[in-house]
């Protein structure tokens, strides 16, 4: 056997080769059995970026690493053949998770992709007029048909591989396989470039992960603490630090929940002069957060509150009347340019000039245009939001 053809791949080549073969395995099985299974459809994204990334730090690798010329005893048209087979794997671990990527880019339904509940990723910046059902639908199939090829050509290059091991040409198969299987084979060939190769791709990703930090927009947000909308009748001040907007739904039958952290609030209240009584709230839509990062994008997109266009919701509360256990009130919530109206019912115990409430509304999604694209039938999340409304306030002087 020549030097030359006796050559191992490098360590690094070798790691990459078998981890990469077992999550293209993996995500070929996960797609296949991902259908209404949110946590299984995150993953498959997730996998696919890492795919992506590591195809290319692999690639770069390989410029860097030459691999181990193949035996000098193997026919010409199978080494044209092994060849062609190795660009066309390349092409499909870059190819199928960029079309991955445009596919849920190009989606009506917007979803937003998590990588492994930790790390928002963006969509490809396609205009709305490109997010339809038929470039959809067209970029599905190409998508699913590259996970036939993929599973064709691993056909052949295990049985290639096998082949060559069994048959009368010196073996390639060994300087590839890790661990025991090295010491039939010459020692490994030297590394470099590892910067150049992970570095390189790494910067990519960071590069683009970054982009979702990037502020949503100007906006003009009130912070919490701030005055809303000036009233000459305002008489109580909002304790934030005890105070809270909270929301709640279901999601595939399970409770969720989430609250606005930022908020304004300037409330005229009295309790004998009900008629005179109103309250202004303005709330930072971007504050809106659930403890779980997947819910949190989504509740940014264009199909939920739209907090690049709108990043402030606004509720009015009007037409105080007494009610069983407390009061009652007109709530009217302004939410992407809309608006709604509800009752909300809430009890109040004041004591001296420190007042306690606790209020609960329920609102419409479909009324107030939340996730019409991607659930309208209410087959994901429930139609009813309940907010609910609890703090404190002091009495002015």
């Amino acid at each position: 056997m020549s030097d030359a053809a006796s050559s191992r791949y490098t360590s690094v080549a070798i790691a990459l080769h078998w981890a990469m073969a077992a999550l293209l395995a993996f995500m070929i099985w996960l797609g296949w059995n991902m259908d209404d299974n949110e946590a299984r459809y995150q993953l498959h994204k997730s996998i696919g970026i890492t795919v992506l990334f590591l195809a290319l730090a692999r690639l770069a690798w390989r410029y860097a690493n030459p691999p181990p010329p193949l035996p000098d005893n193997m026919a010409k048209i199978e080494k044209t053949a092994s060849h062609a087979v190795h660009v066309a794997f390349y092409v499909l671990m870059i190819g199928i998770p960029i079309m991955g990527w445009l596919l849920v880019s190009v989606s009506p339904f917007q979803v937003s992709t998590v990588l492994y509940g930790m790390v928002s990723w963006p969509h490809l910046p396609f205009p709305d007029s490109w997010k339809s059902k038929d470039l959809f639908e067209v970029v599905e199939t190409i998508h699913g048909k590259g996970a036939w090829l993929v599973i064709g050509l691993l056909g052949l290059h295990v049985a290639g591989a096998v082949k060559h091991e069994i048959g009368a040409e010196d073996g390639v198969l060994k300087r590839m396989l890790p661990g025991l299987f090295g010491k039939a084979a010459a020692p490994a060939l030297p590394a470099r470039g590892a910067v150049f190769a992970f570095g390189g791709s790494l910067l990519l990703f960071a590069a683009i992960a970054a982009i979702p930090l990037l502020p949503l927009g100007s906006g003009n947000a009130a912070p919490a603490g701030a005055p809303a909308a000036a009233t000459s009748d305002v008489n109580w001040t909002v304790d934030y630090d005890s105070s809270e907007i909270a929301f709640e739904g279901l999601y595939e039958g399970k409770p969720f929940d989430g609250e606005f952290e930022s908020w304004t609030a300037e409330v005229a209240f009295y309790p004998d002069d009900l008629a005179r009584s109103h309250v202004s709230v303005i709330i930072d839509a971007r504050s809106a957060k659930t403890g779980k990062k997947l819910y949190d994008d989504s509740l940014k997109g264009a199909e939920w509150f739209d907090m690049a266009a709108f990043p402030q919701a606004t509720v009015e509360l009007t037409d105080f009347k007494t009610a069983p256990g407390g009061y009652e009130a007109t709530a009217t919530l302004s939410v992407k340019g809309g608006s709604v109206s509800v009752p909300l019912a809430f009890s109040l115990e004041i004591e001296g000039d420190r007042a306690k409430l606790e209020g609960t509304a329920e609102l419409s999604r479909k009324a107030l245009n939340l996730g019409q694209k991607s659930d309208a039938s209410n087959s994901w999340i429930a139609d009813k939001v309940v907010v609910t409304l609890s703090g404190r306030a002091d009495r002015k002087a």
